[in-house]
């Protein structure tokens, strides 16, 4: 059985868990690769990243480059001897950083490739309407969520599943896999299955930006259900409320479809029972459950009804 002696490299939180659960499964881990420290906040202070808080908390060697390519990292990496590299949620490396381990450098990717490639793969399952998604391992190459996959493991999306809610569960399972990927390794029980060369044919996740966070009323209930989970709790999904001469940008972050056979005119509010906030999409109508208008704390829609006077509301177009 080989010995693997493993550099990890990651950034936010998705990537603490894989982490620690190397670590708690007793593998020897050299360094762990992060970002540099950044200023944030009004004050600007120095923000850690999520990995490197829980790597200095378990006296974990830490490496922050500020570029990949410096020749002083490039040795200090080649150092430490190590014999495989876990990539979860890191930047781009390059060549001679992945190619540097003997047993090779895997990523974990939140989504059965080749369906999902890029850089929002939860978002994106969910946006779409997905009922199942997943975790892979792959070796990495030079073009990005492409290289040989090692292995999967399937996850299910619940009909009212945020990509909050389905981001944490995905992270453990994601730990998991790359516990049982690094066994695997160890024991040269796995075998690689190589990806399509073409991206034709393949659901893409790119990044999110905020024109894509719009909410359409015109669209079915259903595909604005699924962007506001899907964009929930980060970005949101958005739209602007004109309550008398008064427009408000709002967030949803939760909602329910309810069924109706009424003709709807999209965008036009019902407030049902006083406290219950609806939308007619194409369809159907939306229910707002939890939101936040810009500027204030989260709350449930029951509560943002009761502070607007003017009961005549509609979402622009």
């Amino acid at each position: 059985m080989k010995k693997v002696r493993i550099v990890f490299m990651g950034t936010p939180e998705f990537a603490v868990e894989s982490l620690r659960q190397l670590a708690e499964n007793g593998y020897e881990i050299a360094a762990v690769v992060t970002v540099p420290d950044k200023p944030a906040g009004r004050g600007l202070k120095m923000k850690e990243s999520a990995v490197k808080r829980f790597a200095v908390s378990q006296g974990m060697n830490v490496l922050q480059p500020a570029n990949l390519k410096d020749a002083e990292f490039i040795s200090e990496l080649s150092s430490l001897n190590a014999n495989l590299f876990v990539v979860v949620a890191f930047r781009k490396l390059p060549d001679v950083v992945w190619m540097m381990p003997e047993y090779g450098t895997f990523n974990l990717h939140a989504s059965l490739l080749p369906d999902y490639r890029g850089a929002a793969p939860i978002n994106h399952a969910v946006i779409n309407g997905e009922h199942v998604t997943g975790v892979t391992t792959f070796f990495l190459n030079s073009e990005i969520d492409t290289g040989r996959i090692i292995l999967n493991r399937l996850v299910s999306i619940g009909p009212d599943e945020t990509a909050g809610e389905l981001h944490d569960r995905m992270m453990i399972t994601g730990a998991q896999l790359v516990v049982e990927t690094v066994r695997a390794i160890e024991q040269e029980t796995f075998n690689v299955l190589d990806q399509p060369a073409t991206a034709k044919g393949i659901k893409p996740a790119p990044r999110i930006f905020r024109e894509h966070c719009k909410i359409d009323w015109s669209k079915t209930a259903g595909e604005v259900h699924n962007l506001i989970r899907g964009l929930s709790p980060y970005p949101g999904a958005y739209s602007r409320m004109i309550s008398g001469e008064q427009m408000i940008e709002v967030k949803i972050l939760r909602s329910a479809i309810i069924r109706t056979d009424e003709k709807l005119v999209p965008g036009e509010v019902t407030i049902a029972d006083r406290n219950r906030l609806l939308v007619s999409c194409s369809d159907s109508y939306i229910e707002i459950l939890q939101m936040q208008a810009s500027g204030k704390k989260e709350m449930r829609a029951s509560d943002f009804l009761r502070g607007i006077r003017n009961s005549t509301l509609f979402f622009e177009q």
